[in-house]
């Protein structure tokens, strides 16, 4: 089910239009594909390198693919004590399962954006679309993420500071951290956490690794997303006017932000057209720039003074040496 390789590259990736759908993950995808579990047609896909306009005739388990919905997020209160994947091979309780009740009776599969750990809760970002799941994982889009640490043991703000230039810790490098105690009761205290990278298990570890021991953690922010005081297992949706902003505004390592890239081919097309043609030399003669106005000269009066030349237009209202002084006449 694959194309020639001498024929044109056209369409996207089976497994991409897939994730973007909603029906799983990219690597989720290809593992379907593996399984001989995604069909188009009649034919078992053998590659996640198909290429495809659209999903007509594609098929997940027996079942036709939906067309694609809008991207959607929603934000997840996550309790302590769930695992962030569909399935526990040790039998321990999902995300989903507390998602059952949680979301809308219209949502679609999700997948949840990064991981929290399962004694880790708070926020949990979760969309419909696979592309976007990617992309804001992605370290290199930067999108921070905000916790909140209580923790047992000595610290200083000073320590805390120099986070801010990252740290290396048994071989692993972790990027710019800012760290702030808010409030510490004897050897107790909350931390505020804010990373870029989202590495596994890094603020533990970086905490641990400067003396403390983190008895709570709480995610309270995902880029522009709070927590704020969504109860403990529910769920919102954000607004689909507030999502299309935030994907206008993602930016994307390595892509064209959007205000600048072509909306289309016929847009590219006529850009080039008016390139070549602000390139090409001319064959019709341009007209002569008009001359700037020249002043009129000076003349001199009879005491040696020099005085404008008056226009023909101004010459009745101002005077001149020869017409002398406008006298007064009945009013029209």
């Amino acid at each position: 089910m694959t194309k020639s390789d001498d024929s044109p590259r056209t369409g996207d990736r089976i497994a991409k239009l897939l994730a973007r759908a909603g029906v799983a993950s990219r690597r989720e995808v290809e593992r379907m594909i593996a399984e001989g579990r995604v069909k188009i047609g009649d034919d078992v896909v053998t590659t996640p390198a198909t290429l495809l306009t659209n999903l007509k005739r594609v098929s997940v388990d027996g079942k036709p693919v939906k067309a694609p919905e809008p991207p959607r997020i929603f934000i997840f209160h996550k309790p302590s004590g769930l695992i962030t994947a569909e399935r526990d091979p040790a039998g321990r309780p999902t995300i989903y399962t507390a998602l059952r009740n949680a979301l809308p009776p219209d949502a679609r599969r999700v997948m949840p954006i990064g991981r929290l750990d399962f004694n880790t809760e708070g926020l949990l970002l979760l969309t419909n679309d696979g592309g976007l799941k990617r992309t804001m994982e992605l370290p290199a889009t930067g999108l921070p993420r905000t916790y909140r640490a209580r923790t047992f043991g000595d610290i200083t703000q000073a320590q805390l500071d120099d986070l801010i230039e990252g740290v290396e810790i048994d071989g692993v490098r972790y990027g710019k951290i800012n760290a702030n105690l808010e409030r510490s009761t004897g050897r107790n205290q909350w931390i505020e956490v804010t990373i870029t990278e989202g590495k596994n298990r890094e603020v533990r570890r970086v905490l641990e690794h400067l003396g403390l021991e983190v008895s709570r953690l709480i995610r309270t922010a995902y880029g522009p997303f709070e927590l704020l005081d969504l109860p403990r297992g529910a769920a919102v949706e954000i607004r689909q006017v507030e999502v299309e902003r935030f994907i206008r505004n993602l930016k994307v390592p390595g892509s064209v932000p959007a205000e600048q890239a072509p909306r289309d081919a016929d847009t590219m097309a006529r850009a080039r057209v008016h390139r070549a043609r602000r390139a090409a030399p001319s064959d019709t003669p341009r007209a002569p720039a008009k001359a700037a106005k020249r002043p009129l000269p000076r003349k001199p009066r009879d005491d040696g003074k020099l005085v404008d030349r008056p226009t023909r237009a101004g010459s009745a209202r101002r005077g001149s040496p020869k017409s002398g002084p406008r006298k007064p006449g009945p009013r029209k």
